[in-house]
């Protein structure tokens, strides 16, 4: 692959999941868990409790959910410590190297960065989102691979149970043209089986070069 086509390829990959990723952003909503002990709301320092959200990339939702609990204990965050914190939590988190990582672990992005850096942090985080969506297409091909072969042991063992019977002595005239068409019927179905199988197995292979093509070109891009 030339650098021109490597080129090609990571802005045909950015435009394909721009819409993905602006979805991603629109479904974002509270991460984590807020529940806190009266303890816990008494000794807490919540500068580094901001600090802690902020490097996680949680919402700012995420003080009102503390404010919640601790209200059960008749005690309110400290606001101001809190967003001092969350504001350096938040500078490490919206580098790029974090947004590949969260893009290439599935997760999603809150919106929490800032104009200066959320640029660069979505950049990076879409390319590591499309390193995860290539490697669930093959494993997604994989797990339908295992399901249609397993599927196909199952059939195969019931006709070999059905031949078995079909020439027992004891098998009246009657089930013998039921096993019958059971067995077409089964015949049938393994063929469909196997033709899936097969059709699986070259769209794995599809994803699997399109993943280390893409692999490729993370390696120029200094992913």
């Amino acid at each position: 692959m030339t650098g021109i086509e490597r080129t090609e390829l990571m802005e045909w990959v950015m435009t394909r999941h721009l819409k993905l990723i602006l979805t991603v952003l629109a479904l974002a909503g509270l991460s984590g868990c807020a529940t806190m002990s009266g303890d816990e709301c008494l000794t807490s320092d919540w500068e580094a409790i901001g600090y802690e959200d902020g490097a996680r990339g949680y919402t700012s939702d995420q003080l009102g959910a503390r404010r919640k609990a601790c209200a059960k204990h008749g005690v309110t965050p400290d606001f101001a410590a809190y967003q001092h914190g969350r504001a350096q939590g938040l500078d490490e988190y919206c580098q790029p190297g974090r947004g590949f990582n969260v893009g290439s672990s599935g997760y999603r992005y809150n919106g929490v960065c800032s104009a200066h850096n959320e640029a660069a942090f979505l950049d990076a985080y879409g390319a590591g989102y499309q390193l995860y969506s290539l490697r669930a297409n093959v494993n997604r091909a994989t797990n339908a691979i295992n399901a249609r072969e397993n599927e196909l042991d199952r059939i195969r063992d019931d006709m070999s149970a059905k031949e078995v019977a079909l020439i027992s002595s004891e098998t009246t005239a009657e089930e013998r043209v039921v096993l019958l068409l059971d067995l077409k019927e089964m015949s049938e179905r393994t063929g469909q089986i196997e033709a899936e199988i097969k059709g699986l197995y070259d769209e794995r292979a599809r994803h699997q070069v399109e993943l280390e093509n893409y692999q490729v070109v993370l390696v120029d891009y200094g992913y």
